[in-house]
């Protein structure tokens, strides 16, 4: 048990030096969006905030979403890291709240979106999104905003 501390307690250093945000314990088991609508989820989302990511570096703050066999959505923006992602929340037409989850032994390490159909979301609603966050224990005060101008000057 003490190298699995030791190597954790390493991870955990090179990820808070990386700026990620790392949390102790396993990862949380939130409540899924009920009844989940695939085929509405799908298209062009912006990103309004996220964690932190190392594998996510750039300005790239949109994501389109397609179908890519019934039930699994593909993300064709080549800067998201691959995995298993669950939609906590989404009204389809104006939010969503994305959630992923990596254990590394006694820590675990959060990945969260939020995103919107249009380059500017609603501050209650970010409000609410951060609290559905906050109630799993995510630390939504550490949430980022991406550069949306840069974005939307692209061709």
């Amino acid at each position: 048990m003490a190298a699995m501390q030791l190597i954790s307690l390493m991870l955990l250093s090179v990820l808070a030096a990386d700026a990620q945000v790392a949390m102790p314990g396993r990862c949380p088991k939130p409540a899924v969006h009920e009844d989940f609508d695939t085929a509405r989820y799908l298209g062009k989302w912006d990103e309004m905030q996220r964690l932190p990511q190392s594998v996510q570096r750039g300005q790239c703050s949109t994501a389109t979403y397609s179908l890519r066999s019934p039930g699994v959505v593909l993300n064709r923006e080549p800067d998201s890291p691959p995995g298993p992602y669950w939609v906590l929340a989404s009204d389809y037409d104006n939010y969503a709240l994305v959630y992923s989850c990596t254990g590394l032994g006694v820590v675990h390490m959060d990945s969260v979106w939020i995103l919107s159909r249009r380059p500017a979301l609603a501050e209650e609603t970010l409000e609410e999104l951060h609290s559905t966050l906050t109630s799993i224990s995510v630390r939504a005060d550490q949430m980022i905003s991406p550069n949306q101008d840069a974005a939307h000057a692209r061709p």
